[in-house]
């Protein structure tokens, strides 16, 4: 089976293709410019291809309600000029094969418990922190869905005094206040280019460990995996399993909380082709279905 991938990110898209178990056999990735010169990138690819299914994991907003005239469209984003823009529409008009369509979250989450670190369990969360913040989460291989998608990344941490997030919709949501911009701002440098032992990486700990103890308490996954680019800074995992457990202060009894050791909150299998596998992952389903 040839499934193709398409990783739709606010930064660049990445276009692949994969087996049915996960292999990748070829990629591509370019810059996320206008929608018309993109989403043409990615038409020609598939032409090329020729797959058998293909996924759509997708930054978002979007609308996943299949009854809803805006079925496939990118909505309310930041991005102006990707807003409302009809991305499952534009792959159609070169490919009429099956098609999933999800969240890149979501999508990467489908990726690992297909084929990567959370095979073992039932239920998984998938958050990246990078850009922004985002969060899928699958139960025995479905993903959650609701009025819209799981939008996580915009929590409010009411028990936290930092007050200059720069998210445009709540300011001092979760990814207003933690994510790699967020970070840039507070600290007047990339997340990259901090050292290991800045103070920030304390802070952050202390941002993420509160709201995974909240999605815990919601959610109750049986794994955790934390992606995105400020994840490489893998001296935050011990510290966030730590924040983690004070939070809960032993209210969870399930020995994964209450060891909080290294297989509970981890980094993703797939590493960072989750949310490209994620992509090929929604192709399979929408395949098999």
């Amino acid at each position: 089976m040839k499934l193709c991938g398409i990783e739709a990110g606010g930064t660049k898209f990445v276009c692949g293709i994969s087996d049915e178990n996960g292999n990748l056999s070829e990629q591509i990735s370019f810059p996320t410019t206008t929608p018309e010169e993109t989403l043409k990138q990615c038409q020609a690819f598939i032409i090329k291809h020729k797959p058998d299914a293909l996924g759509i994991a997708s930054f978002g907003p979007i609308d996943l309600n299949v009854k809803s005239e805006h079925y496939g469209y990118i909505t309310t984003t930041p991005k102006s000029n990707w807003l409302y823009v009809n991305i499952l529409g534009s792959m159609r008009e070169v490919f009429d094969g099956p098609i999933g369509f999800d969240t890149d979250v979501n999508g990467a989450a489908l990726g690992e418990s297909l084929w990567g670190r959370a095979q073992d369990v039932a239920s998984c969360l998938y958050i990246t922190i990078g850009t922004g913040i985002g969060g899928g989460f699958v139960s025995n291989k479905q993903c959650l869905h609701g009025l819209v998608h799981p939008e996580m990344g915009h929590m409010h941490l009411a028990s936290l005094s930092i007050s200059d997030g720069v998210c445009p919709y709540h300011h001092n949501c979760w990814e207003g206040l933690a994510s790699g911009p967020a970070l840039e701002k507070r600290w007047g440098m990339k997340a990259s280019e901090l050292g290991s032992d800045h103070p920030a990486w304390k802070e952050e700990a202390r941002l993420i460990g509160e709201a995974l103890s909240t999605l815990i308490c919601v959610l109750s996954p049986e794994r955790i995996l934390l992606g995105g680019g400020v994840m490489h800074q893998t001296q935050l995992f011990p510290m966030i399993r730590l924040v983690v457990k004070e939070r809960l202060n032993g209210y969870i009894a399930h020995p994964s909380i209450l060891t909080m050791d290294e297989h509970y909150i981890t980094a993703p299998g797939l590493g960072d082709e989750a949310g490209l596998l994620g992509a090929c992952a929604l192709g399979h389903k929408a395949y098999l279905r």
